[in-house]
C-alpha cells in the first residue's frame, strides 16, 4: 500500500517563520488541522473514510451513454491538487519567462486551489484579520473603490474593519496616500488589476512600492481575475521574491470556465501553508480538478480564445466612441469595457435587458457617474448590443 503523494503538504501544522507567523491570528497559528483520510493514503482497498465502494448513484451527462466512471467519484478527491498546482506554475513561469522575468519560479508550495479566488479572499481574511470591528476593535483590510465587492463582504461578514483609500479619477492607485492611511491593524490592501469596473492594470512599480515600504508590514492582495487579457505581466514573477505578496487568479474568465468554480492563491509558502490548514478538507471536486487540469494542459485555446476577444473588443471599443451620446469609453486591459453616457444610464440598461440584452449598470461606483459596463462576447453578441444601445437610447432621449 502507497502513501499519496500529496499527503507531505499538511505536516507542517504550524507557520513559526517568516511574514505569515507575525501577521496571522494567534489561534490560527495555533491550530492542528483536520486531517482527513486521504492525507495519510491514497491507493491500496480504501476503507477508511467511509465512502459508498459500490460506486456513484449517477455520473455527469455526458458520461451515462457509454457509462465512464474513470474519476472514481465514489471516492474522495486529492485534498490538495498538485497535479493543477504544478500545471499553473508550468505555464505562469513560462509566461514570466517570455516577458523577460529572470527571478525564481513559483512552486507547487507556492500555490493555493481553492472555489474560485472569492474562497481565497474569504480565507485571506479569516486567517489574518482579527475579528470585532462592531465591537471597535480588531483588524482592517485596505481597499481602493472603485474595486471588486467581495472584499467588503467578506470583511463585513468577518467583522472586519475596512479602511479605504480611493483610486483617482483615472484609476491610478494613489500609493502615498494609502501609506499615510495604513495602520498597524490594516493586515492586507486589496489591489486589482486589471480593476473592476476600472479595467485598467495597476503597474508593477505601484506594486512593489507597496510591499517594500517601511511604514506597512501586512500583505498585498494582487488580484488577477482579467490579467491573461493584459499587456501588464502577471504579479505572480514577484511572489518567489517577496514574503508579503499574494496573487489571486481564476479559471473563470480568459479560460472561459467561470462553471467550475476554480482559483487561485499564489504566494509565499508559509501564507499557502495557512490556508491549506483552514481551508475544508476536500473542497475542490474531481470534476473541477479534472477540467481545469484540461485546461492548463491546453493553453493554446487559451491563447487563441483571448485574441479573439481582444480583436471583438477593439471593434466594439471603436463603435463606441462614434455614438454622440457616449462621453467616454475608458481604455482596458480587461474583457469588458466601462462606458460613460450623458444620461439615464441605469435606464438604459434596464431597457436592453428586458429586451434581453443583459450589461451592468455601474453608475452607482465612486468615479462611474452614468457609467455602463459590458462585457465582450461573439461578435454576433457584440453587433446585438451596439445596435440596441443605439435603438434604446433613441427611445429614452426622444
Amino acid at each position: 500500500m502507497m502513501k499519496g503523494s500529496y499527503c507531505e503538504e499538511k505536516k507542517d501544522c504550524r507557520a513559526t517563520t517568516g511574514r505569515a507567523a507575525l501577521l496571522a491570528r494567534p489561534n490560527v497559528l495555533s491550530l492542528q488541522p483536520y486531517r482527513c483520510a486521504r492525507d495519510d493514503y491514497d491507493s491500496g482497498i480504501l476503507l477508511d473514510a467511509n465512502e459508498n465502494a459500490l460506486g456513484p448513484a449517477s455520473l455527469p451527462t455526458n458520461s451515462l451513454d457509454p457509462y465512464d466512471n474513470g474519476m472514481e467519484l465514489e471516492r474522495y478527491p486529492c485534498p490538495y491538487q498538485r497535479n493543477v498546482k504544478q500545471l499553473l506554475c508550468d505555464y505562469r513561469n513560462a509566461k514570466a519567462r517570455s516577458a523577460g522575468h529572470d527571478g525564481p519560479d513559483i512552486r507547487p508550495e507556492n500555490v493555493f486551489v481553492g472555489v474560485g479566488s472569492d474562497e481565497a479572499i474569504d480565507l485571506l481574511i479569516r486567517i489574518f484579520c482579527k475579528p470585532g470591528r462592531t465591537s471597535g476593535v480588531g483588524d482592517a483590510i485596505m481597499i481602493t473603490p472603485p474595486t471588486y465587492g467581495m472584499y467588503k463582504v467578506c470583511a463585513n461578514v468577518n467583522d472586519v474593519g475596512i479602511q479605504s483609500v480611493p483610486l483617482t479619477e483615472d484609476f491610478d492607485l494613489q500609493v502615498p496616500e494609502i501609506l499615510d492611511a495604513v495602520t498597524p491593524e490594516t493586515k492586507m490592501i486589496f489591489a486589482c488589476s486589471p480593476g473592476n469596473p476600472t479595467s485598467k492594470s495597476i503597474p508593477f512599480s505601484d506594486i512593489l512600492k507597496l510591499a517594500n515600504s517601511s511604514r506597512y508590514h501586512g500583505l498585498v492582495i494582487v488580484d488577477e481575475a482579467y490579467v491573461d487579457f493584459s499587456s501588464t505581466p502577471s504579479a505572480t514573477a514577484l511572489v518567489a521574491e517577496h514574503d508579503n505578496i499574494v496573487v489571486l487568479q481564476t479559471l473563470s474568465k480568459a479560460f472561459g470556465l467561470a462553471g467550475i468554480r476554480c482559483g487561485f492563491a499564489i504566494g509565499p509558502p508559509d501564507v499557502i501553508q495557512l490556508m491549506n490548514n483552514v481551508k475544508a478538507p476536500y473542497n475542490v471536486n474531481k470534476l473541477t480538478s479534472d477540467a481545469a487540469a484540461n485546461a492548463l494542459k491546453n493553453t493554446d485555446i487559451l491563447e487563441r480564445n483571448v485574441v479573439d476577444n481582444l480583436a471583438q473588443r477593439a471593434i466594439v471599443k471603436e463603435e463606441l466612441e462614434g455614438l454622440d451620446f457616449v462621453v467616454n469609453v475608458y481604455p482596458s486591459d480587461a474583457n469588458f469595457l466601462l462606458f460613460r453616457v450623458k444620461q439615464k444610464a441605469n435606464e438604459v440598461y434596464k431597457k436592453m435587458a428586458d429586451k434581453g440584452v443583459v450589461s451592468r449598470f455601474r453608475g452607482k461606483e465612486l468615479h462611474c457617474n452614468e457609467c455602463i459596463r459590458v462585457t465582450i462576447g461573439t461578435p454576433e453578441e457584440n453587433k446585438k448590443f451596439l445596435c440596441m444601445l443605439k435603438q434604446t437610447y433613441a427611445e429614452i432621449a426622444s
